[in-house]
């Protein structure tokens, strides 16, 4: 009997982890970010990390809610404005012609009338996500 109660229980966790991490997948997908990979390369100086050449596209008024890079993240705004939000730091504005970095947490969001894109390259360890939700 103590065996079957605590299968039952363990199957109801991993169901409940699982629902988490799919309603986490799903709420990071609603941003309407979209990020369309270019190039991918090893990193020869750093083994385990590659870089990631991407363009992000962000439709006005949309954000990309908090999160994270497994790694540096260096980018060019190529069309529109972004706010950009780090932990810790004053909130900053970039607009189209405009660099910047992004490590730790931080959350980009378009407060222009147009959509935004923005080249970026990405130094992160390989097989990670390029952009993970943070609590």
């Amino acid at each position: 009997m103590r065996s079957r109660v605590f299968v039952v229980v363990s199957l109801l966790l991993a169901g409940t982890l699982l629902a988490l991490r799919v309603e986490r997948l799903a709420l990071a997908q609603q941003s309407g970010v979209k990020r369309t990979v270019l190039r991918r390369l090893d990193d020869p100086a750093a083994p385990g990390y590659e870089a990631v050449m991407a363009v992000a596209e962000l439709p006005a008024g949309a954000s990309t809610g908090r999160h994270r890079h497994p790694g540096v993240e260096v980018a060019y705004v190529l069309e529109g404005t972004i706010l950009l939000q780090h932990e810790g730091r004053p909130d900053t504005t970039v607009r189209a012609g405009d660099s910047f970095s992004n490590t730790g947490v931080h959350n980009a969001s378009n407060t222009g009338p147009n959509p935004a894109r923005i080249l970026a390259v990405y130094l992160v360890e390989k097989g990670k996500p390029l952009a993970e939700p943070a609590p």
